[in-house]
Protein backbone atom coordinates (compact mmCIF):
# COMPACT_ATOMS: atom_id res chain seq x y z
CA UNK A 1 0.00 0.00 0.00
CA UNK A 2 1.85 3.65 -0.96
CA UNK A 3 0.98 6.61 0.99
CA UNK A 4 -1.52 7.71 -1.30
CA UNK A 5 -3.69 4.87 -0.80
CA UNK A 6 -2.94 5.05 3.15
CA UNK A 7 -3.99 8.83 3.38
CA UNK A 8 -7.17 8.62 1.59
CA UNK A 9 -7.70 5.26 3.43
CA UNK A 10 -7.30 7.48 6.86
CA UNK A 11 -9.54 10.34 5.40
CA UNK A 12 -12.23 8.03 4.49
CA UNK A 13 -12.36 6.71 7.96
CA UNK A 14 -12.50 9.90 9.29
CA UNK A 15 -15.38 10.71 7.45
CA UNK A 16 -17.25 7.92 8.60
CA UNK A 17 -16.83 8.77 11.59
CA UNK A 18 -18.81 12.08 11.82
CA UNK A 19 -18.54 12.63 15.81
CA UNK A 20 -15.05 12.39 15.43
CA UNK A 21 -15.21 14.58 12.05
CA UNK A 22 -16.90 17.22 14.40
CA UNK A 23 -14.46 16.89 17.02
CA UNK A 24 -11.45 17.37 14.59
CA UNK A 25 -13.45 20.73 12.86
CA UNK A 26 -13.69 21.74 15.95
CA UNK A 27 -10.33 21.71 16.84
CA UNK A 28 -9.09 23.22 13.64
CA UNK A 29 -12.10 26.05 14.44
CA UNK A 30 -10.50 26.63 17.86
CA UNK A 31 -7.25 26.93 16.62
CA UNK A 32 -8.07 29.41 13.67
CA UNK A 33 -9.52 31.53 16.46
CA UNK A 34 -6.67 31.41 18.63
CA UNK A 35 -4.64 32.42 15.89
CA UNK A 36 -6.66 35.40 15.16
CA UNK A 37 -7.32 36.32 18.35
CA UNK A 38 -3.35 36.02 19.08
CA UNK A 39 -2.22 38.13 16.02
CA UNK A 40 -4.93 40.97 16.66
CA UNK A 41 -3.47 41.54 20.40
CA UNK A 42 0.33 41.62 19.73
CA UNK A 43 1.27 45.11 18.75
CA UNK A 44 4.44 45.77 17.02
CA UNK A 45 6.74 48.25 19.74
CA UNK A 46 10.01 49.80 20.60
CA UNK A 47 10.37 47.87 23.66
CA UNK A 48 11.11 44.76 24.57
CA UNK A 49 8.70 42.37 26.09
CA UNK A 50 8.92 39.65 28.61
CA UNK A 51 9.18 36.51 26.40
CA UNK A 52 9.96 33.98 29.30
CA UNK A 53 11.14 33.05 33.44
CA UNK A 54 13.07 30.59 34.86
CA UNK A 55 14.34 30.40 37.94
CA UNK A 56 18.15 28.81 36.19
CA UNK A 57 20.68 32.09 35.63
CA UNK A 58 21.23 35.29 36.61
CA UNK A 59 18.42 37.46 35.37
CA UNK A 60 15.43 35.07 35.60
CA UNK A 61 12.99 37.57 33.12
CA UNK A 62 14.13 37.06 29.92
CA UNK A 63 12.95 40.34 27.09
CA UNK A 64 12.73 39.88 23.81
CA UNK A 65 11.58 41.94 20.54
CA UNK A 66 7.74 42.38 20.25
CA UNK A 67 8.31 39.73 16.73
CA UNK A 68 8.63 37.28 19.25
CA UNK A 69 5.49 37.02 20.26
CA UNK A 70 4.24 35.52 16.46
CA UNK A 71 6.45 32.33 17.44
CA UNK A 72 2.85 31.77 19.95
CA UNK A 73 0.67 32.06 16.98
CA UNK A 74 2.83 29.72 14.99
CA UNK A 75 3.30 27.03 17.76
CA UNK A 76 -0.54 26.57 18.32
CA UNK A 77 -1.09 26.06 14.21
CA UNK A 78 1.68 24.05 14.16
CA UNK A 79 0.56 21.62 17.37
CA UNK A 80 -3.08 21.71 15.94
CA UNK A 81 -1.98 20.25 12.48
CA UNK A 82 -0.06 17.77 14.46
CA UNK A 83 -2.84 16.93 16.91
CA UNK A 84 -5.18 16.22 14.07
CA UNK A 85 -2.64 14.19 11.94
CA UNK A 86 -2.12 12.20 15.37
CA UNK A 87 -5.52 11.77 15.99
CA UNK A 88 -6.58 10.25 12.45
CA UNK A 89 -3.80 8.12 12.77
CA UNK A 90 -4.79 6.74 16.50
CA UNK A 91 -8.40 6.16 14.31
CA UNK A 92 -7.11 4.01 11.99
CA UNK A 93 -4.48 2.38 14.49
CA UNK A 94 -6.26 1.70 17.70
CA UNK A 95 -9.87 3.12 17.48
CA UNK A 96 -12.03 5.30 17.54
CA UNK A 97 -12.24 5.62 21.28
CA UNK A 98 -8.70 6.93 21.56
CA UNK A 99 -8.69 9.53 18.85
CA UNK A 100 -11.62 11.08 20.66
CA UNK A 101 -9.83 11.24 23.55
CA UNK A 102 -6.81 12.59 21.76
CA UNK A 103 -8.61 15.02 20.27
CA UNK A 104 -10.42 16.18 23.37
CA UNK A 105 -7.18 16.18 25.00
CA UNK A 106 -6.19 18.34 22.29
CA UNK A 107 -8.42 20.83 22.53
CA UNK A 108 -8.14 20.97 25.97
CA UNK A 109 -4.65 21.63 25.84
CA UNK A 110 -4.88 24.44 23.26
CA UNK A 111 -7.42 26.15 25.03
CA UNK A 112 -5.91 26.07 28.50
CA UNK A 113 -2.19 25.76 27.58
CA UNK A 114 -1.64 27.62 24.61
CA UNK A 115 -3.71 30.46 24.57
CA UNK A 116 -3.91 31.22 28.40
CA UNK A 117 -0.24 31.52 28.49
CA UNK A 118 0.12 33.62 25.08
CA UNK A 119 -2.87 35.98 26.19
CA UNK A 120 -0.55 36.30 29.47
CA UNK A 121 2.57 36.82 27.83
CA UNK A 122 1.32 38.91 25.45
CA UNK A 123 -0.40 41.22 28.26
CA UNK A 124 2.48 41.40 30.92
CA UNK A 125 4.47 44.16 28.34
Amino acid sequence: MNTKEIIVKSLKSLVADRYLLILVSTLFLVAIIFAVTTSLAIHQSEIQLVSHYSSFGITHIYRDQWFYLISFVLSGIIFTILHIIIAIKLLVVKGRLFAVMFTWLGIGILILGCWTTAMTVINIW
